[in-house]
């Protein structure tokens, strides 16, 4: 493998998949969005290849027997996660960065297998209690669901020392400077190549 990486990954609600939709809309910033592949079923409008790769138990396991996955894991029982070689096979053959919108062990996993290429930056908020707020201000999930999510929270946010960087996300414009700063830093671009499409 090779080329570069950065890996955007928090707890659930931190804000960090805004703050990646932000970076992937800056025109004149080689990044590619890696597409996880996973075994829950689609939500909404949510696309095969698009939004993510749907696949069936048996055929997550076997990408997993074949080693065809970067990593994987299995969030909740019975649903897999995972990143496909083929996917930054795919991107760098295009010269672009890869860039990745994962949860706290798919960082740490990811991390691990791309070393010195990839950066690793930990979004969250100002505190656990803030990222409650936000949890249940987004309104779709039960209470006894919020509870599940701030309890492994709790683990996550103590994760926060094995990532290249921590992104305190209390003001979200000012987190969409600091992520762009990390990513330019990173690929030893400038400001000057932050563009948005009407600029």
């Amino acid at each position: 493998m090779s080329g570069k990486a950065v890996i955007f990954s928090a707890p659930s609600g931190s804000g960090k998949t805004t703050i990646v939709r932000y970076l992937l809309g800056k025109t004149n910033l080689p990044l590619g969005f890696s597409i996880s592949a996973t075994t829950r079923v689609s939500r909404g409008k949510e696309e095969h290849g698009k939004d993510y790769f749907f696949l069936e138990v048996p055929a997550f396991n076997e990408c997993i027997s074949k080693g065809e996955l970067v990593e994987w894991e299995e969030v909740y029982e019975g649903v897999f996660y995972g990143t496909l070689r083929t996917e930054l096979e795919r991107l760098w053959s295009e010269g672009k960065t890869v860039l990745f919108d994962v949860d706290v062990v798919g960082g740490l996993k990811l991390r691990e297998a791309l070393g010195d290429r990839a950066l690793s930056v930990f979004v969250q908020p100002p505190s656990l209690e803030e990222l409650r707020n936000r949890l249940e201000g987004r309104g779709t999930d039960s209470k006894e669901r919020i509870d599940e999510r701030m309890e492994k929270a709790e683990w996550e946010w103590k994760q926060n020392i094995h990532f290249d960087r921590i992104l305190i996300n209390t003001n979200l414009d000012e987190a969409f400077k600091e992520a762009a700063d990390l990513v330019t830093n990173h690929l030893g671009l400038t400001l000057d190549h932050l563009t948005t499409p009407e600029e």
